[in-house]
């Protein structure tokens, strides 16, 4: 994806009127939308607009406080029965009529499920991202739901992290990409379609950074890093278009996030100018009083109120304590009336005004062909090969495979975390596709589970395990986490292979015959110990309904794996966090200062001349980088070069990559751009990717593949937190991975 492709010809949202977001419609229909907005702004009751910053979960409401129009959404609600009738009474027997949006958690697919978010962003590729989304909202809103808490871009570096599995690792501009692809798949190209669901960017902000790993925990960020890392995906999925943005559960520096006015109001509405619907985290607003910060409810409210968050989410402070607020002075009318006129405008952006009800007949079936073929390329993308000694593909040679591991045959598991309303009884495993895939060619097929589970202490049948892996010319083994062990609330201490997983490797490679690993998983695992007894591992991650037949085609060699790795791999879990986007030290570690502690002399002089930042055990360089994977074929990257040295700060700078396929299967390949800026105000971090392109080349074929990238795109927030790109020489960097093969340098001018 080119830099410069920030807004999309389609884009369907503008600022209008400085005040309110509108949908792609002509002038007319705009003015006409802002005029009965306003007209029923002042036709509203206090309590008719409290009641639109009301959010409840489906089936925790009366029908009374609907026709009293005293609820704006409802969450968790499928029946498209329940909606309408819910529905019918808000339009219909309200005073005012104004429809409910209902909203669930549609995360990465909703009867077709996709690969989990992390795994999307290994495919590199926005294109089919954006794809995955436009099936999930035409599924969703064919259930009547219009409204999805995606995409999450919170930027992380701590695999212990459940949520990793949500987001998109540990790059903002990657982050910021696949953010943006899912915006524009939810949304469509117009949003008053039937099949358009408004996105939810979540979770504001540096979620992702919570300490220690644990979830919902408190983060430390510099305010310089928190607009360089943490913020620019959020910005770039507003710059999108996104309808609404969600608040998280930590606390930044002290202050919640859904209290926090500074990042909500002072930087999301005053300095981005966005207007669309903030809403809370689930009763986040109520947790003010157990962070410390509110006394109680009502202060809550009142909290977040200021930071202009327009919808609580379950809990209840806003219908209870918001009158009683405006007529203290403690909020103002303004400040409801604003919140109201946001959430009102999201419900004509969609169309609710004009055709409120859900007819499942008017969409495509779920499940579909056309959406399960979706499902299967984001899958056969997202796969990374991360090792290979020759064992794949399968050779035509092989007359029979044995097939080991509790992850072969999960179909529940490969759907991954965050799933409500995907059917493990859709899911084809792998075990099924490759028994099929192996019936066509003629192959045996034996296999055996090895363990009950993932987390089993042991191995169920050793003898089996060893007997059949004999028999076979080649052990495929599918080990990893189930879904349940990543996803909220389920943080890993140690992110090892779980039970007894790495028996399991060792008693198969007893056999004396090759081992390919397939690893399936919502987050980066440390699986170093398992390397030297498996001549192959194909990271495959939670890939959803079609997981199977994706990685038989790619285990036989129908497709070449073409995923990058979205965020590092540590080589042990003591190593995090490690990242590739790091500062350099005054000591810099390399492999010739790298002292191990097994070379340590007994009695050795403690002295710290010459010593580097590492650690004696487990030295600085991490298992697999940042950017990278492997395919069948390989990549030569013979040149590259920009259209001139030196540029003005309105410059673009224009960027050609020659590279080739000298192998011998036809491949994809994500070409990558990083920089560097050589000295700086601040320290400059090691590398940034600034652009990224997947790009197919058949055996042999050379291919030139040129960048845009504007010198704006090299600048950071310096220490007054302006944003600045300052003159001094930048070195630009291509590969294939952020352990880039070539670079040149280039000169940025005063201007």
């Amino acid at each position: 994806m080119r830099y410069f492709k920030i807004i999309k010809n389609a884009f369907c949202l503008a600022l209008f009127m400085g005040v309110v977001l509108t949908s792609c419609r002509s002038d007319e229909n705009q003015y006409t939308d802002n005029k009965r907005i306003e007209e029923l702004l002042s036709r509203m009751t206090l309590e008719e607009k409290i009641g639109q910053m009301v959010q409840k979960n489906g089936g925790s409401f009366s029908d009374s406080l609907v026709r009293a129009g005293r609820i704006g959404s409802v969450l968790n609600e499928i029946s498209v029965e329940k909606q309408n009738r819910i529905q019918k009474m808000a339009v219909e027997e309200s005073r005012l009529g104004i429809p409910i949006i209902f909203a669930r958690d549609v995360i990465h697919g909703f009867k077709t499920i996709m690969p989990i978010p992390l795994a999307q962003a290994a495919t590199w590729n926005p294109q089919i991202v954006e794809k995955g989304a436009r099936v999930a909202a035409t599924e969703a809103a064919s259930s009547g739901i219009r409204w999805t808490f995606s995409p999450m871009v919170d930027v992380t570096r701590d695999p212990r992290w459940g949520r990793i599995a949500e987001g998109f690792g540990e790059d903002p501009f990657l982050t910021s990409e696949m953010g943006a692809a899912l915006v524009r798949g939810y949304q469509g190209e117009n949003l008053s379609n039937k099949t358009s669901i408004a996105a939810c960017v979540k979770h504001l902000a540096a979620y992702g950074w919570a300490e220690g790993g644990r979830d919902y925990n408190t983060t430390n960020i510099p305010e310089n890093d928190l607009r360089d890392i943490v913020l620019p995906p959020f910005k770039r999925c507003a710059d999108e278009g996104a309808l609404s943005m969600m608040t998280s559960f930590n606390d930044i520096n002290g202050v919640p996030a859904t209290g926090n006015k500074f990042l909500v109001n002072d930087i999301l509405r005053e300095e981005w100018g966005y207007q669309g619907l903030v809403v809370s985290d689930w009763v986040s607003v109520i947790q003010l009083i157990t962070h410390g910060v509110a006394a109680d409810e009502k202060m809550s409210a009142r909290m977040a109120v200021h930071a202009t968050v327009d919808m609580e989410m379950a809990s209840t402070s806003y219908e209870t304590y918001l009158k009683e607020l405006l007529h203290e002075g403690a909020i103002s009318q303004q400040q409801i009336n604003d919140a109201v006129r946001r959430i009102l405008t999201v419900k004509f952006i969609l169309g609710l005004f004009d055709d409120p009800y859900t007819n499942p007949n008017d969409f495509p079936e779920m499940l579909n062909e056309k959406h399960l073929a979706v499902s299967k390329k984001a899958a056969t993308e997202s796969a990374v090969l991360l090792k290979n000694e020759g064992l794949l593909p399968i050779s035509e040679d092989i007359k029979t495979i044995a097939v080991i591991g509790p992850l072969a045959d999960a179909p529940h598991d490969q759907l991954g975390t965050w799933i409500f309303d995907g059917n493990k009884q859709n899911s084809v495993t792998p075990l099924e596709a490759i028994k099929k895939m192996a019936k066509a060619k003629g192959i045996k097929l034996l296999y055996e589970q090895g363990m009950e589970i993932s987390r089993s202490k042991e191995i169920s049948s050793p003898g089996r395990v060893q007997a059949i892996a004999k028999q076979a010319d080649i052990v495929l083994l599918f080990l990893g986490e189930e879904s349940i062990l990543s996803g909220e609330s389920h943080s890993r201490a140690n992110i090892d292979l779980p039970g007894a997983q790495q028996e399991l490797v060792k008693l198969a490679a007893k056999s004396g015959k090759p081992v390919a690993t397939v690893i399936m998983a919502g987050r980066p695992l440390t699986f170093e110990p398992v390397l030297e007894y498996t001549g192959a591992v194909l990271y495959a991650w939670h890939s959803g309904t079609m997981t199977g037949p994706a990685l038989a085609d790619l285990l036989f060699g129908h497709e070449s794996p073409s995923g990058k790795l979205p965020v590092t791999f540590p080589r042990h879990v003591g190593q995090i966090p490690i990242y590739y986007n790091h500062r350099n030290t005054g000591k810099p570690a390399t492999n010739e200062t790298w002292e191990r502690m097994d070379d340590i002399p007994v009695e050795a002089p403690q002295l710290s001349i010459g010593n580097t930042s590492h650690y004696l055990d487990y030295g600085f360089e991490p298992m697999y980088p940042f950017g990278f994977g492997l395919s069948y074929t390989k990549f030569e990257y013979q040149s590259i070069e920009t259209d001139k040295n030196d540029y003005f700060q309105t410059d673009t700078i224009r960027v050609s990559i020659k590279l080739k396929n000298t192998g011998d299967y036809d491949a994809a390949e994500v070409v990558q751009l990083y920089i560097h800026d050589k000295v700086a105000s601040r320290a400059p971090v090691m590398k940034q990717l600034k652009a990224f392109e997947k790009v197919f080349f058949k055996t042999g074929e050379q291919k030139t593949v040129e960048f845009e990238l504007p010198v704006s795109a090299l600048g950071f927030h310096n220490l007054e937190m302006d944003y600045v790109v300052e003159p001094g020489e930048f070195i630009i960097m291509a590969g294939g991975s952020s352990e880039t093969k070539l670079d040149t340098e280039i000169v940025i001018e005063k201007n």
